[in-house]
């Protein structure tokens, strides 16, 4: 009787060490990148260009546990000045799936992962005084890469790759974005 009792209380602190430990791994998160994105345009009947501008995003989410998330982001991935206090963005917006693959336990260590998802690319030009003049915007699939260190299961950084794409009437969009990323979990 005592050896059941014994193996019954061992089996149930087993579960919930293992349910405990699960737990800490999921939770929200906030993440925000900062980088240089590489747009290549081609334009119907008059060719191709090559721009690159600083980019700035900023997300959030919920890890399910250790290794797979929801997320959404919102950023700026290309201003540039198109002639006197008029600009153009190129805004993105989006949501998807991100997933992490960490050496040194949940969240602990250096870790890779992938993300993927939809983003709504927005063309759009503005006047100094955040008046829209035109915008015009496409949705696709993006996807992307990373490589980190996490200090803590609460804080990590991150070297990111994103690839995303827009077709606007008639100019077909290619962003590519490399990115430096902190991650605070809650």
């Amino acid at each position: 009787m005592k050896n059941t009792l014994m193996l019954a209380c061992t089996l149930v602190l087993a579960t919930l060490s293992g349910t405990a430990f699960a737990q800490d791994a999921a939770g929200g998160f906030i993440r925000g990148e900062i980088g240089r994105s590489d747009i290549d345009l081609e334009v119907d009947g008059f060719g191709s260009a090559s721009e690159d501008d600083t980019s700035a995003t900023f997300g959030g989410g919920y890890w399910f546990n250790e290794y797979v998330a929801i997320e959404g982001h919102i950023g700026s991935l290309y201003n540039t000045e198109v002639e006197d206090d008029v600009e153009l963005d190129l805004i993105t917006l989006g949501v998807g799936v991100a997933l992490k693959k960490s050496f040194g336990g949940a969240h602990t260590g250096f870790f890779i992962g992938g993300r993927a998802g939809v983003a709504r690319i927005t063309a759009q030009v503005r006047e100094d005084d955040f008046d829209v003049i035109d915008d015009e915007s496409d949705v696709k699939p993006y996807f992307g890469a990373s490589a980190g260190y996490d200090f803590s299961q609460r804080f990590g950084l991150s070297l990111n790759w994103d690839r995303r794409q827009a077709d606007f009437d008639g100019v077909d969009v290619d962003i590519d974005t490399i990115a430096i990323g902190g991650e605070f979990r809650f």
